[in-house]
């Protein structure tokens, strides 16, 4: 994720879509288009401490989004 700090606070501040995480995590995620391995989501795991605070766990790239979670919020 080298280099995709701009697409991880663009993903976590104006997600198309918020799954459950685990332990109290969430999963924000957007869809990009035309990045290098092609049309891809971003998926960035974080954690709220309050509703101004909190921080990134991890982030990744997948071609599609866990079917399984809880969708929280959608766009």
């Amino acid at each position: 994720m080298n280099g995709q700090q701009d697409a991880v606070i663009k993903t976590v501040s104006a997600p198309d879509l918020i799954q459950q995480g685990d332990f109290g995590g969430l999963l924000a995620a957007r869809r990009y288009s035309g990045t290098a391995l092609g049309d891809k989501f971003l998926v960035v795991a974080y954690r709220e401490v309050d509703r101004h605070d909190g921080f990134v766990l991890t982030a990744y790239y997948t071609r599609r989004l866990s079917a399984q979670r809880e969708i929280l919020w959608k766009r």
